[in-house]
């Protein structure tokens, strides 16, 4: 308890105190607006910085400018890239172009591609449908989803949508979206628990989950 009280304390005291340099105060601000970095981190980070050389400091910052500036969106499956067209994409031999697995966002993407247990092409929603939080079906790349299964003549579409409401919602819609079309339709197992996130899912359970894909309608109906 006495810790306890001593690091509260401490963070209450880095919150509140005045740093020596008003240069050093706007980047211990600017650290401080990254996820899960509060104040008493970016403090640490930005005299960290301070250690290391003026050059070595000059590249990394122009290399996160550059990330930013330069990085684009892929044309066909809104995954990072550094072209119109990401690697996966791009790789016609050593990935199955008619297999489409629909993912939330990049970060799902990078999960799976972990697993080493997938070899075919992903398609990033940008987000799920949750009304709730005002995201509507509009707001995601579903109507590209369905073009690219009608010209591309997609053989299976895999879901593999973190396991709970918004997440179901989202592929009984595109499910109906889809409507006659004769594509196989799949979901990862439910190694997944439900409420669970993919992003912290080990890589055995979702390569396994991966592997051991069912039909969708055993799921979502």
């Amino acid at each position: 308890m006495r810790n306890w009280m001593i690091n509260h304390i401490y963070a209450i005291h880095i919150l509140k105190m005045q740093l020596p340099s008003q240069l050093l105060e706007n980047a211990v601000s600017e650290f401080a607006k990254l996820p899960g970095i509060g104040k008493k981190t970016a403090l640490r980070l930005v005299l960290h910085l301070l250690k290391q050389d003026v050059n070595e400091v000059k590249h990394f910052g122009e290399t996160i400018t550059r990330m930013r500036e330069e990085i684009k969106f892929c044309s066909r499956c809104h995954n990072v890239s550094d072209g119109n067209t990401c690697s996966i994409c791009s790789n016609t031999i050593g990935r199955n172009q008619q297999l489409i697995c629909v993912v939330e966002n990049i970060r799902d993407v990078i999960a799976i591609e972990n697993t080493q247990q997938f070899n075919g092409t992903y398609h990033v929603l940008g987000g799920i449908i949750s009304p709730l939080d005002g995201v509507g079906p509009d707001q995601l790349n579903i109507e590209t989803l369905i073009s690219r299964i009608e010209s591309e003549q997609t053989t299976e579409l895999v879901f593999a949508l973190n396991p709970n409401i918004q997440g179901d919602t989202t592929i009984y819609y595109i499910q109906r979206k889809l409507g006659q079309k004769s594509c196989k339709v799949t979901t990862i197992a439910r190694g997944i628990s439900f409420g669970g996130e993919l992003e912290f899912a080990d890589e055995m359970t979702l390569a396994r989950s991966i592997a051991n894909r069912l039909p969708v309608n055993q799921y979502v109906k």
